[in-house]
């Protein structure tokens, strides 16, 4: 007998297609038998070992959050509810070019650094991998052999693998450092890994020209994967920016999938439609281009990702070096505040915009939860002392809300048919943005059932069935006979999110059951203790 029968659910499917009311079989970690209409019908049901009545429930495959930043979250955190609750089960791990494999000593060193920010400093986790094999094969074992919460797919970072064979310089990689990197690449996409990706306002990734990412990307594509940018700016030029990314991977005959695909600060405002246009007009010429947004307008990074690229050279040891100095930090805060530095996305800063919202060291505490300006003015001195307070005493750990996008340029991508979600959640610090509690059921409960933005057959679809076939995932993603058994049920009258602004942890409502292989993770609205999740690899071409 098989293991479970999900009766009565009105199942929307990942596809777009209507919704139809069904029983459907769960054996063995796969659906194995789709019954529509059975009781209307008055055919003889499904039966298994365990009944679950859906009644009044939707039942949909997993979601699958493209852009997300669980990479140590999944190794030290066995609840994972932060995402398990949201119905998420499948995550796409290194993201903005920046994690931890392939690595050696040295180059870990300088990226846990880098990146305490947006994972935490690690020093709860044993980093027993190097390379991009070892660091999925770690993810298979999880917790005492176990797996981990949800499963999880993984994007070599091309900031890491510059910083493996080129270092933190801004120069151009050497013929046998590029050569290097290609097959670092290649290495990890023979491996497992889906793509590649960059955080091209972040270094080290930032140093290379179009030229080396054009190489890399020829890669990619060699290997049926698609990159992954957070490219050049996302303010002032950002459709440049993202017309630069469209023409590099046509040129490379790459798959683009455009990171966090937002267009932000005063000088975008109402600019959507262009973007749009642009990305039409290019997947209208044959081109495979997806993206992903989260549904907030706030921004979330480090503090010390607003620095320029120059600042940054070296890593972050010479950060803190350049900082000390009292000349160098001036020519910072011109860049900052003047200017506008290439990692502000070319805009100068407005630190009234620029929220604290967590820190690595506990004496810093009292600045999480308000602006720069904010603590500046309560300490008498100016934002940049402050800021630049913050960035040395604290070892560049504190992240960041960045007050900056605008509702209708959020409501506009969201509806784009080449759009899928992603919550880009940093899990880590005292007050973290909302989205990482937060992005799915928003999207539910917001979007659809109180906005009217879309459809639940169309938004399910951006969240399941396009990026299962981004990810070119064979048997995820859709309700189908054959395919995994990683489900969400959820209710659509009260699905929401719990979390806020003001209680970014607040788990969500309305998800009561949520299944990862099979297997109950969530069960009538609490965390079971099952981990079903292993890596996800990329399938052969």
């Amino acid at each position: 007998m098989e293991d479970l029968v999900i009766r009565d659910a009105d199942v929307v499917d990942g596809s777009g297609a209507d919704s139809y009311r069904a029983d459907v079989v769960v054996d063995d970690g796969r659906i194995v038998a789709i019954v529509k209409e059975a009781a209307a019908a008055g055919c003889q049901r499904p039966r298994a070992v365990r009944e679950l009545d859906a009644e009044g429930l939707v039942l949909s495959p997993g979601f699958i959050d493209m852009h997300a930043h669980s990479d140590l979250a999944l190794l030290r955190d066995p609840d994972h509810s932060a995402k398990a609750a949201q119905g998420v089960t499948l995550e796409v791990l290194g993201q903005d070019g920046l994690s931890y494999a392939p690595v050696d000593d040295s180059t870990l060193a300088g990226v846990r650094r880098a990146v305490a920010g947006w994972n935490g400093p690690g020093d709860d986790v044993d980093f027993d991998w190097r390379s991009v094999g070892e660091y999925l094969d770690r993810l298979d074992h999880g917790f005492d052999g176990r797996g981990i919460a949800v499963n999880a797919a993984y994007l070599v970072p091309q900031g890491t693998v510059r910083a493996l064979v080129v270092g933190w310089e801004g120069r151009p990689a050497t013929p046998a450092e590029l050569d290097r990197m290609r097959r670092l690449v290649a290495e990890g996409l023979e491996q497992g890994a889906v793509g590649l990706s960059s955080g091209l306002t972040y270094p080290p990734g930032m140093y290379a020209g179009n030229a080396e990412l054009g190489e890399l990307c020829r890669v990619v594509a060699r290997y049926g994967g698609y990159y992954c940018p957070h490219h050049r700016s996302y303010g002032a030029g950002a459709l440049e920016a993202y017309a630069e990314m469209v023409e590099l991977t046509a040129n490379a005959g790459c798959a683009l999938h455009l990171a966090h695909a937002t267009v932000n600060f005063g000088v975008n405002e109402g600019l959507a439609p262009e973007l749009l246009a642009l990305l039409d007009e290019a997947l209208d010429s044959g081109a495979d281009i997806s993206f992903d947004t989260y549904p907030y307008t706030a921004g979330c990074t480090t503090l010390a990702a607003l620095l320029p690229g120059w600042a940054s050279e070296g890593g972050p040891a010479e950060v803190l070096r350049r900082l000390a100095d009292d000349a160098t930090a001036e020519r910072i805060r011109h860049d900052l505040e003047v200017t506008g530095s290439d990692g502000c996305h070319g805009v100068p800063v407005d630190w009234e915009t620029i929220e604290i919202s967590g820190v690595t060291d506990p004496a810093l505490g009292d600045f999480v939860g308000r602006t720069v300006h904010a603590s500046a003015a309560l300490l008498g001195e100016t934002p940049w002392a402050t800021a630049r307070r913050l960035l040395t005493d604290d070892g560049l750990g504190p992240t960041i809300l960045q007050h900056v996008g605008h509702e209708e340029n959020v409501r506009a991508i969201m509806r784009h048919r080449a759009h899928t979600g992603g919550s880009d959640g940093i899990l880590t610090g005292a007050k973290p943005h909302p989205r990482a509690y937060g992005a799915f059921p928003r999207y539910l409960g917001h979007y659809v059932r109180e906005s009217g933005l879309m459809s639940l057959e169309e938004c399910v679809a951006h969240l399941t069935g396009r990026p299962a076939a981004r990810l070119r995932l064979p048997d995820r993603g859709l309700v189908r006979e054959g395919y995994r058994a990683d489900l969400v049920l959820f209710d659509p009258g009260t699905v929401a999110a719990g979390s806020t602004y003001e209680s970014p942890r607040t788990l969500p409502t309305g998800i009561p059951h949520v299944l990862v292989d099979g297997r109950f993770v969530i069960e009538d609205g609490r965390r079971t203790d099952v981990l079903a999740g292993r890596a996800v690899r990329r399938s052969p071409v």
